[in-house]
């Protein structure tokens, strides 16, 4: 089996250096899978800009996105990422948990994004039209609509890097659900949500 490391600054292009410069100065460190995207010469720059770019799912709402996607394709790192980040801008442990679901109960908007975030990635953009009615009805617009199909992609990429390098996660753990320690789980992969 051939494993996929994370490499270091002094292993990556001139120009992914200047970008670990960057995400060092601006983050403290360089995470592992920011780091591993630097195996690709335009990769590492390419992802941050997309996922930088001006969008009108910021905030809150993104990491509604990025917790729901992430619980759907049982990305473990992007998971335990992205609860830190949730923590840190005033999500309590029980909403993080309840988003991750496909819900938000504490909050009619988010719960309309976090319902309609499921069933696109669930349904792999095939979106329930019910769902989609009642994100508008929550007073979204059509380019929420479009901005959350953009988050959407922007997480599926990295969670699909995670799933296929399995390279070394370096947050906490984010828990596990509490539909999925009822369940047996295969090494070092999360049970995604159902579409229930």
């Amino acid at each position: 089996m051939i494993t996929i490391d994370v490499p270091t600054r002094d292993e990556v292009s001139p120009a992914n250096r200047a970008i670990f410069d960057n995400l060092k100065s601006s983050l403290g460190a360089v995470p592992n899978l920011y780091a591993t995207l630097a195996h690709s010469e335009h990769a590492l720059g390419s992802y941050l800009a997309f996922q930088n770019a001006k969008s009108s799912i910021t905030g809150k709402a993104r990491e509604v996105v990025n917790l729901v996607v992430s619980q759907v394709n049982g990305c473990e790192y992007c998971l335990a990422a992205h609860t830190v980040i949730c923590k840190k801008i005033g999500f309590t442990d029980e909403q993080i948990l309840e988003i991750r679901t496909g819900k938000a109960s504490f909050d009619p908007k988010l719960d309309a994004l976090a319902r309609l975030v499921k069933d696109i990635t669930i349904n792999r953009g095939h979106a329930n039209q019910t769902v989609v009615e009642a994100f508008f009805a929550a007073g979204w617009t059509k380019g929420n609509l479009v901005d959350a199909i953009v988050v959407i992609g922007d997480k599926t990429v990295t969670n699909y890097l995670h799933a296929t390098t399995r390279v070394p996660v370096d947050f906490p753990a984010a828990p596990p659900l509490a539909l999925q320690a009822a369940k047996p789980t295969r090494a070092r992969r999360l049970t995604p949500i159902s579409q229930t």
